[in-house]
């Protein structure tokens, strides 16, 4: 398996005469499987909420749910299972997926009682999945239906930061309607992952079959994209990099060393889906004739921990006396996602601040964005929330993760 990399910009021309111009830069990036590979062993840990809240339906759902994603996992395959409340415990110690029938049992005792501490779950998950790390693919499927009055969102972070640097894919599941959006969804950037919305109970099992299949598709981890930028070529100030797909999220590149140049941007497991990356550029004036502006390479790991390196893909532009626009059609579907994410995450700070008009006209804007991008459900999602919003009506918790997973991803409804 290899990685598969792509770096166009929005446009490959440049008038000599201008002294700054911005230009996005659309890097694509995904593994590639031979015909002769399987799927690389998983090292998948669940850790379920199981306070109070969960009685009843939802949890006997979550668990039967959990028990069907394990069944569907292959003997080489390991899992383990933790379960909070207040305090965290192990329900399956990390082991191979062999003895189906005790560890369906074990699953099965599982009581809903307490409170809610996501810390004390996520740091004890951390813990066991990192026993079987070696030759595997770590995974974490993290799901909680609450607020952590229990734990601290700080620690929460911290650990997925943590996670991420020990190559640990967090993936965060957010069951019910009354769970901290803005704290998982950090937790899933952190940490690589994936933010899932599981509003009624019945939907559990899906949901965790639809993230199986993602896992089962990854081809290569702990992958860093590298970006070197020529001089006269800078980051934009603010929000520089973002992915916008498989889902959108903002990005943070690291520094390399000294190097004022050279920047890292941690991309965890490659899976076989394409990740799209868009980079905000500011060229200076350059001199007439094909320029090298950057060039972009990924460093990975194969399953057995060997780091490797992509071939380099060079950025080139084409600088002219008498300036021709060589516009780049498919990168403005990545603009447009990344407009419809950034427009919807100031509709919420605006309902914050206590301006729901502001906040619907942003949200209308990205109704019609999603319209342009084809996603007739997310713009459906924004704009009944804008109407809501503008009649003068609270925008239901239901809503409100809603419009912001309308906003992260394209909706399948």
């Amino acid at each position: 398996m290899k990685p598969l990399l792509k770096a166009q910009l929005n446009d490959t021309n440049l008038s000599a005469e201008n002294t700054s111009t911005q230009r996005q830069l659309e890097i694509s990036v995904k593994a590639v499987k031979d015909s002769l590979s399987n799927r690389l062993p998983l090292n998948l840990c669940i850790i379920l909420d199981h306070s109070g809240s969960m009685i009843g339906k939802p949890l006997e759902n979550v668990k039967q749910a959990a028990i069907a994603l394990i069944e569907k996992l292959n003997p080489e395959d390991r899992v383990s299972v933790v379960g909070f409340n207040h305090e965290a415990k192990i329900i399956i110690n990390n082991q191979s997926v062999i003895d189906l029938d005790s560890i369906r049992r074990q699953i099965n005792q599982l009581r809903a009682d307490g409170g809610t501490a996501i810390d004390e779950g996520m740091k004890l998950g951390i813990k066991e999945i990192n026993k079987g790390k070696e030759n595997h693919i770590s995974q974490i499927l993290l799901l909680t239906d609450g607020e952590n009055e229990h734990g601290s969102n700080e620690i929460c972070l911290r650990l997925a930061k943590i996670a991420s640097e020990y190559n640990i894919t967090l993936n965060s599941m957010g069951f019910g309607n009354n769970w901290n959006q803005k704290v998982l969804e950090a937790i899933s950037d952190c940490a690589n992952g994936t933010l899932t919305h599981i509003e009624f109970p019945e939907q559990a099992q899906d949901e965790f079959q639809k993230l199986l299949t993602r896992m089962e598709s990854v081809g290569l981890t702990n992958a860093f994209l590298h970006l070197e930028l020529a001089e006269d070529v800078r980051l934009a100030e603010l929000k520089p990099i973002a992915q916008v797909s498989p889902e959108t999220v903002e990005l943070n590149p690291q520094r390399e060393g000294e190097f004022i140049n050279k920047y890292t941007i941690r991309l965890g497991d490659l899976m076989t889906q394409e990740r799209i990356i868009l980079v905000n550029l500011y060229l200076g004036k350059l001199s007439l004739g094909s320029q090298a502006i950057a060039t972009v390479q990924v460093r990975y790991d194969d399953i057995k921990g060997q780091t490797l390196y992509s071939e380099i893909a060079p950025v080139n532009i084409q600088v002219q006396a008498q300036y021709q626009p060589q516009n780049n059609t498919e990168i403005q579907k990545s603009l447009l996602t990344l407009s419809k994410y950034r427009q919807t995450q100031l509709a919420q700070e605006k309902i914050e601040q206590g301006d729901n008009q502001a906040a619907a006209t942003l949200l209308q804007n990205a109704a019609k964005t999603a319209i342009q991008l084809g996603d007739k459900s997310g713009a459906t999602v924004l704009q009944v929330s804008a109407t809501r919003l503008q009649s003068g009506e609270k925008l239901s918790e239901s809503q409100k993760k809603k419009t912001q997973m309308a906003a992260k991803t394209t909706l399948q409804l």
